[in-house]
């Protein structure tokens, strides 16, 4: 197989894995031989073993990082301060993409970025959904009630005012109230009813209840 042929394989793809050029050859080994030496070329990215992407200039989609996250660990969704800032309730930037997962933590620094995962029980894995992130790339993301309490379950005295207030939260009129309380029930540790008050207190006086009204 030569690098046009790979090509029109994967031209569409943000992100592949290395099994969809392994089908059907006769000799895998020699296609993970040439895929390492397109890496080494600038030809390819590597993102972990068995995933790739294309560099530019052969790049004709630029791979989310949020999509790039959930390939990396395929358990897992994007949360805490990332999906915080997609949504805008926190003003900066987040420039690891972190998810949670019910697999091993750990982080992953690439040439795309680098992508942290932590790691909830099985239990709180909950409250995300696939979300369109456009050019046909979608991904799974935390609802923000989720992300905001993700991050508070998962650091300690999160629920205190002072940590809360040090987030410089914002926009919290998208939150609803309903669904706020629904996650906090799904986790159901005092540290989150407690966290889920705190915030309420720092919302506006008209927060919207699920309906959207």
């Amino acid at each position: 197989m030569d690098f046009e042929e790979v090509l029109e394989i994967v031209a569409q793809e943000p992100v592949f894995e290395s099994g969809l050029l392994l089908a059907g050859q006769d000799d895998p080994g020699n296609i993970r031989r040439q895929l390492s030496r397109w890496v080494s070329a600038g030809k390819l990215y590597r993102m972990r073993r068995g995933l790739y992407a294309l560099a530019p200039p052969y790049q004709r989609l630029k791979p989310h990082p949020f999509v790039i996250a959930n390939r990396i660990a395929p358990a897992s969704y994007v949360s805490l301060q990332s999906a915080m800032a997609h949504y805008g309730l926190i003003p900066e930037h987040a420039p690891v993409v972190t998810s949670v997962t019910t697999g091993r933590p750990g982080q992953w620094d690439t040439p795309l970025g680098a992508f942290n995962y932590r790691h909830v029980s099985v239990k709180v894995f909950f409250g995300y959904r696939r979300l369109d992130l456009g050019l046909s790339q979608p991904a799974f993301v935390a609802s923000a009630e989720k992300a905001l309490l993700d991050l508070i379950y998962l650091t300690p005295q999160g629920d205190r005012a002072e940590y809360l207030e040090a987030l410089r939260l914002q926009n919290l009129d998208q939150l609803s109230l309903d669904e706020l309380d629904r996650v906090a029930t799904g986790f159901d540790r005092p540290k989150l009813y407690r966290a889920v008050q705190a915030v309420k207190r720092l919302m506006p006086s008209q927060p919207r209840d699920s309906d959207g009204t």
